[in-house]
């Protein structure tokens, strides 16, 4: 590739922020041959091609199995949180293309039915294995271990970082970075499924890493009121004053609110930062959020339903292994393609729950409804 074409793409990080991160600081975990791509560019390339996001689009985001064109699945929030990080990034001089990469790469590890699903398969995780399931840590998981049939995408450490720390369920007041070595960030990932809490206390190594993670939070608190207006779960009038004063009551203004504060308070530091009356607001609309949508988003009765079916699915599965069946559709749908080394180094239980978390909603109630 001509040498210009190469110079071109390097060009665009000669006038970042002296707190922005930069090609020549990317590390993978396998060297491999450059092209007239920077790492990550290069790495957002690999996350759109592998075969796991083509799965985002049928997988629930916060409401499930509705019957409903206008409700957001995954593919929509992973897009909103890429277009608000790349907005903070660009206004505050950041690296987008490592933006981008981790935007686009955070929730890949989600299973089917969202969180709901999730609390699940880390219930049978912590029971069968004495680990947890986490989608942060399954995202690691899917691109190191699970993509390229088994070999894994390679991404930069500094793309993988920023998706394992991206939680936003929890949000904090301060976003600041903390550096690490390969090794370091090796060593976080590996401890973390031996620790039963939520890992949603992950800081990121870059300031890219965190401007994912405080999108994930403005991705979603705004978007997901609209959807539960649109449901009949709330209406816009329940939005308290206070927040509203603030913040705005609609997705729009919520989200306008909230990037233009961020930018603001952030300009020129090596830190992310919300003004306290902002910060305080959105505290107050995420517990509102989760008062009257999250908590309520399924009945008991559902919830029954779905852990009825992650559980019998994963027996089912971990039967087909111990016994070796073949003909069972874990393995020709999955184990089949996939890596010796994967199958080597790896227990059937945690086989089982790699092959749950990949499914579609859609597939895995078709998986349940076959197998009755």
């Amino acid at each position: 590739m001509n040498k210009e074409v190469k110079q071109n793409f390097k060009n665009r990080e000669n006038n970042l922020s002296k707190y922005a991160t930069k090609s020549e600081d990317a590390i993978r975990l396998e060297q491999i041959d450059d092209d007239f791509r920077t790492p990550y560019f290069r790495d957002s390339d690999r996350i759109l091609n592998c075969s796991s996001f083509t799965r985002y689009s049928n997988k629930t985001q916060v409401f499930s199995f509705l019957e409903n064109d206008n409700i957001q699945t995954r593919i929509v929030h992973v897009n909103l949180v890429n277009k608000i990080s790349r907005t903070i990034g660009r206004a505050l001089n950041l690296n987008e293309d490592l933006i981008e990469a981790i935007a686009l790469g955070h929730d890949i590890g989600h299973c089917p039915l969202g969180h709901v699903g999730e609390r699940i398969l880390n219930k049978i995780a912590i029971r069968e294995l004495d680990e947890v399931f986490m989608h942060n840590l399954q995202s690691i998981r899917n691109y190191m271990y699970l993509e390229n049939d088994g070999k894994g995408s390679n991404l930069t450490i500094q793309t993988l970082d920023g998706i394992m720390c991206h939680n936003g369920e929890v949000l904090d007041s301060k976003y600041e970075p903390i550096k690490k070595t390969k090794e370091e960030f090796l060593k976080q990932y590996n401890d973390a499924f031996q620790s039963h809490k939520n890992h949603i206390d992950l800081i990121p190594m870059t300031l890219e890493g965190c401007v994912v993670r405080i999108s994930d939070i403005i991705s979603y608190v705004g978007r997901d009121i609209e959807d539960a207006i649109r449901l009949n779960f709330i209406k816009r009038e329940q939005i308290p004053e206070g927040i509203v004063d603030v913040l705005g009551d609609k997705n729009s203004d919520i989200v306008n609110t909230l990037v233009c504060d961020i930018i603001e308070n952030s300009l020129n530091k090596p830190y992310l930062k919300l003004s306290d009356k902002v910060f305080k607001a959105l505290q107050k609309l995420i517990d509102f959020n989760y008062k009257n949508i999250y908590l309520v988003s399924n009945t008991k009765e559902q919830l029954k339903v779905y852990e009825d079916i992650f559980e019998k699915l994963y027996k089912y599965y971990l039967e087909a292994l111990n016994n070796n069946e073949k003909h069972n559709s874990i393995y020709i749908n999955f184990l089949n393609k996939m890596d010796s080394n994967y199958i080597k180094f790896n227990k059937n239980e945690r086989i089982v729950l790699d092959y749950l978390s990949l499914m579609t909603d859609e597939f895995l109630l078709k998986e349940y409804t076959r197998i009755g």
